[in-house]
């Protein structure tokens, strides 16, 4: 998962913090519960115990602009699949804007470690081809949790491994450094992540929140942004003005 993505979806976990106060459970896009919540409790043993004291002690040693350079890097390796991504979706100006960002941010920018193209107004899009595969019509599928890498949609699942061809490390031949450029990018974006935990201290359901946190922020993804506002919820909102304005006659 893309660090932004990640860090939208634990943000979006402070606003469905309602959800985790209660048992819920979809078997529409969940039907895999019991085996996911054994998976999300294996990574998150390994988290506490191995990935985050490790990302503490990255964090406490490397200054903050040597992590900032980091997170660039690695997240300009990322923008020729999302400039394809584009592509395929039908949408060659965002496709175009990519190639831009990562030609300025590759060259001007160190290799990607200054991002010089969003201050020349070359903003980042985060395209991938579980997005691309929505687009065109393919459903979310059900609600999957990966061994170390987390939630997936089934979707999802299916695109990856046109993400991991899309990813310019998995070509380089060169595998010490490759193995070395893997685990910095994990550690990195561990430590990104640690700022945004505290949103899922008062969850009573970690799982829970997790999953509908991940769910929405995904359909944010698709829709660039401006996904349709769901029946059910105009529905709700009315009935329930509608029924307060009753009581106060």
């Amino acid at each position: 998962m893309h660090a932004k993505r990640v860090i939208a979806a634990a943000a979006a976990a402070l606003l469905l913090g309602a959800c985790s106060s209660q048992n819920v459970s979809n078997v529409d896009y969940d039907p895999w519960e019991g085996f996911n919540r054994g998976v999300y409790g294996f990574n998150d043993v390994t988290d506490r115990i191995l990935l985050k004291p490790v990302a503490r002690g990255y964090k406490a040693i490397m200054p903050t602009f040597a992590r900032r350079g980091v997170g660039n890097f690695f997240d300009n390796l990322v923008t020729p699949r999302s400039s394809l991504n584009n592509f395929l979706q039908g949408k060659p100006g965002r496709g175009f804007s990519d190639l831009g960002r990562f030609l300025m941010n590759s060259t001007i920018g160190l290799g990607g470690l200054i991002d010089v193209a969003s201050k020349a107004g070359l903003e980042p899009t985060d395209e991938d081809f579980g997005q691309t595969l929505a687009v065109w019509g393919a459903g979310d599928g059900p609600y999957v949790v990966l061994p170390f890498l987390g939630p997936r949609t089934f979707r999802g699942l299916v695109a990856m491994p046109f993400d991991f061809l899309a990813d310019p490390l998995y070509h380089y031949d060169e595998t010490s450094v490759k193995d070395k450029l893997r685990v910095l990018q994990i550690i990195n974006l561990r430590a990104r992540l640690l700022a945004a935990e505290g949103l899922l201290e008062e969850s009573q359901d970690r799982y829970i929140t997790i999953r509908e946190s991940y769910l929405q922020n995904l359909e944010y993804e698709v829709y660039d942004g401006d996904p349709p506002m769901d029946d059910d919820f105009y529905d709700d909102f009315f009935d329930e003005d509608f029924e307060e304005a009753d009581e106060g006659n």
